[in-house]
């Protein structure tokens, strides 16, 4: 059964992603999303909600905190939130090629990867 993966933010204002259970009416397993400025534009960290005294991704919200449900969720903060909660590793598939450039020098030099 798929996870109802949702991000949403909360009256406190805080962005929180959380596998949405219809029977308790609440988020479970949530996850605080925080943004951090970098040279490079801004980084967004995933945490447990009760960091730093809870460790682990557990416990729930209750769906009347909601203030906010984002319709598009991007596939990237899914996947990251998917691995944290569980043990499973989500991989692109690609090797880290960029196969749709259409410069040939953004290509990596294939060789590299192959063990001889």
């Amino acid at each position: 059964m798929p996870y109802d993966i949702r991000l949403v933010k909360l009256a406190s204002s805080e962005m929180v992603v959380g596998k949405y259970d219809s029977e308790k009416d609440a988020l479970t397993d949530p996850a605080i999303l925080q943004t951090i400025p970098s040279e490079q534009g801004v980084q967004i960290l995933l945490l447990p909600y009760g960091y730093p005294f809870d460790q682990k991704f557990d416990g729930e919200i209750a769906y009347r905190h909601v203030m906010f449900r984002y319709q598009n969720l991007p596939q990237d903060i899914r996947d990251r939130y998917l691995e944290a909660t569980s043990s499973i590793t989500l991989s692109t598939g690609n090797l880290g090629l960029d196969l749709k450039s259409d410069n040939p020098a953004s290509f990596a030099d294939i060789s590299s990867l192959l063990k001889k």
